[in-house]
């Protein structure tokens, strides 16, 4: 009798109906459960536990759980059903609301494949290996059973088709870091930079998530050829903003302004009295400017170039010389130095006048030579 009532218990199921059960034993390919409100028992092949390959049964459920299953199967004696494909309805309507809201959500990575990562969403997710980070990765092993953020990028339920990615959500929080930085900089603002690339024009380096230009002109005081002369890529550096253009993303920035001028503390390293060599940078016709530190020229005037009679200071200098000089005056303020080739040189002896007067002992009175030359006239 017992027999004949479960065999009208099973017989009025349906393929496709939704039930509860409970499971009563778990075994290595299949999990038993008993169907909720009826006597009937039910089977779930390990090939419907989930959407993912899995080794053994207990790895998906556990004696006791309950479970929202849909039948596959009308057998004499039991019902064979299916958990994934309930997992599979619910996440697909799921799945398509996170679609079209473009919503980012965080899901573990199950797996790490031939050319991505799978992921359990209730469906079968894939990340295209292109599709992970904004970056070549080389190895993906490290991703396995860690927690990233994905957006999906492409839904297709009928080919059962998910493509996830978290390259897109990495690209948008830059974006939305690069607005809010655009917006917070302001000018003569100093801030902590990395060199991302040079190029012969200068280096464009990172502010926290966007880029600015250090024009070769503002990366050092000095002449610069070429900007690999001065920075490398990845090199840390300081760097100071000399304008922001938030409609065209651009902004201008510059190492230049954040090191010590050359006439920094110039009284210490020139001080008035010290003698230094430089080079003759330029020649004018009142003087010379002879460069003593980079950036920092001093005027020798005409008149210091030499204790004899100087022309034009061409008779006596020529440019790219090198040359010793005094310094007699430093303003740091009005950044001027005044310098002397003449005081390093040995002054001439004057020559002795042709006439001198006698000696005091010669024995002669000038009284005297007056009075001979007097009767020499008579």
């Amino acid at each position: 009798m017992s027999e004949e009532m479960n065999n009208v218990e099973v017989s009025s199921f349906e393929v496709g109906e939704k039930v509860k059960g409970t499971v009563t034993k778990v075994e290595e390919k299949q999990v038993l459960v008993d169907v909720e409100g009826s006597k009937v028992d039910g089977i779930i092949p390990i090939s419907e536990l989930s959407s993912l390959h899995i080794e053994k049964a207990s790895d998906a459920v556990q004696d006791g759980d309950v479970l929202e299953l849909i039948v596959t199967k009308v057998e004499e004696e039991l019902l064979v059903l299916s958990k994934r494909k309930v997992d599979a309805e619910k996440a697909w309507e799921e799945m398509e609301r996170r679609y079209q809201e473009g919503e980012v959500f965080e899901a573990e990575v199950k797996d790490v494949v031939k050319g991505g990562l799978v992921v359990d969403l209730g469906v079968r997710g894939f990340v295209p290996a292109s599709l992970v980070e904004d970056y070549y990765v080389e190895d993906f092993s490290d991703y396995k059973n860690t927690s990233l953020t994905f957006k999906i990028v492409e839904l297709d339920q009928e080919k059962n088709r998910l493509i996830l990615s978290h390259r897109a959500v990495v690209e948008s929080e830059k974006e939305q870091k690069k607005k809010q930085l655009l917006e917070s900089l302001k000018q003569d603002q100093v801030l902590e930079g990395t060199v991302q690339r040079i190029t012969d024009f200068g280096a464009f380096v990172d502010i926290g998530g966007v880029d600015g230009l250090v024009h070769i002109s503002q990366l050092s005081h000095e002449h610069v050829e070429k900007p690999t002369d001065v920075v490398s890529e990845g090199q840390a550096v300081k760097v100071k903003v000399l304008s922001v253009d938030r409609d065209n993303e651009r902004i201008s920035l510059s190492i230049k302004e954040t090191l010590p001028g050359p006439w920094s503390e110039i009284a210490n390293r020139a001080s008035k009295g010290s003698v230094l060599e430089g080079e003759v940078k330029r020649i004018v016709s009142y003087g010379a400017f002879i460069e003593l530190f980079p950036g920092v020229e001093g005027l020798v005037h005409i008149s210091q170039l030499s204790h004899k009679h100087v022309g034009t200071p061409h008779e006596v200098l020529q440019e790219g010389q090198s040359v010793k000089v005094k310094v007699l005056d430093v303003n740091e303020d009005d950044q001027r130095l005044s310098l002397s080739i003449k005081e390093l040189e040995e002054k001439p002896v004057q020559e002795v006048e042709k006439y001198e007067l006698p000696e005091e002992n010669s024995g002669f009175q000038l009284g005297e030579m007056i009075g001979d030359k007097l009767k020499d006239l008579k």
